[in-house]
């Protein structure tokens, strides 16, 4: 690093640039107040009838409290920036931040996995469905995803955030993203730095986008290829309506999370990775419990005794 050159302890986020930020404050708050409620509904609901107790319902229950963690990482901190001219975050925060968001982005991709996993034993192999995925299955597969979690992103907070920054303290995100994070190093670190940053940084992405949504893939093949060999069109349509949900969810979070890290110039000129970045942090948390609980009969009645419990109580 040069002499001249001054390390930054604070970064700023730029956040959404905008004239309407109190308004864009009043929609985002009632997104997350939204999420939070459906989620927790999710998790109440399951938790409380003996009946959803399945792999199915177990499986969505630690993807509503994963999301609802996803979501308050990055959330909070974007409405505080829309009230607040000084939009400055510590070095230690900002890590803190894309730990978390790293760590329970890569969770919810491999519970996603284990979910679409649950279908394919359920519909290919439905004799031997109680054996191979018990309870404890259930809770040691939920514990490894978000273990997993926990452990693959912290060479990359360390080796970035380990790094000197100069070259400016702005963000131009509204939370710590990696890609912008890398670009304030300091132009005097050796190149081969950060090629092994870079390479770390491969393998993870790999390790937790990909890998899981070819797993799902190919979960979806075997389901397809067993439910067309199905008579009955009642059969089939019933086995097709178990992965209805699961196959949005997927669409909508690995989709949008994709397109938010191809840096392309058609991607660049409809918004940009932040507003990508808004979908599958924001909105995909918002619509999973509207989704997991509109189209599912079961999940409709416990809600509905839910509600009756409560307010004849």
């Amino acid at each position: 690093m040069k002499k001249n050159e001054t390390q930054i302890a604070d970064f700023v986020l730029l956040g959404l640039s905008t004239d309407f930020q109190p308004f864009l404050f009043g929609i985002f708050m009632l997104i997350y107040l939204f999420t939070l409620t459906g989620n927790t509904i999710i998790i109440l609901i399951v938790t409380l009838y003996s009946h959803l107790h399945t792999p199915m319902y177990l499986f969505l229950r630690s993807l509503s409290l994963t999301e609802m963690l996803y979501t308050t990482v990055t959330v909070p901190r974007m409405l505080r920036d829309f009230l607040h001219k000084d939009k400055e975050i510590s070095r230690i925060s900002c890590a803190a931040q894309f730990y978390f968001f790293c760590c329970l982005g890569a969770s919810e991709c491999f519970i996603l996995a284990f979910m679409a996993y649950d279908r394919y034993v359920a519909i290919c192999h439905p004799l031997h469905y109680m054996t191979k995925m018990t309870k404890n299955k259930c809770l040691y597969i939920t514990l490894g995803s978000w273990l997993a979690g926990l452990v693959l992103p912290l060479a990359n907070i360390i080796m970035v955030f380990g790094l000197p920054f100069c070259n400016s303290n702005i963000i131009d995100h509204f939370f710590c993203d990696i890609l912008q994070v890398i670009n304030l190093v300091c132009a005097e670190v050796p190149p081969s730095t950060f090629v092994v940053i870079k390479s770390y940084i491969l393998i993870y992405t790999f390790l937790v986008i990909p890998l899981p949504f070819m797993l799902i893939l190919l979960s979806y093949i075997r389901i397809f290829i067993s439910v067309v060999k199905i008579s009955s069109a009642t059969g089939r349509n019933k086995a097709f309506s178990t992965c209805g949900s699961h196959l949005t969810s997927v669409s909508l979070f690995f989709g949008s999370a994709t397109i938010t890290y191809l840096r392309t110039e058609s991607i660049n000129t409809y918004g940009g990775p932040k507003v990508w970045s808004l979908f599958f942090l924001v909105f995909v948390p918002m619509l999973n419990p509207l989704i997991y609980s509109l189209r599912n009969n079961e999940f409709k009645k416990a809600l509905q005794k839910l509600g009756h419990t409560a307010f004849s109580g």
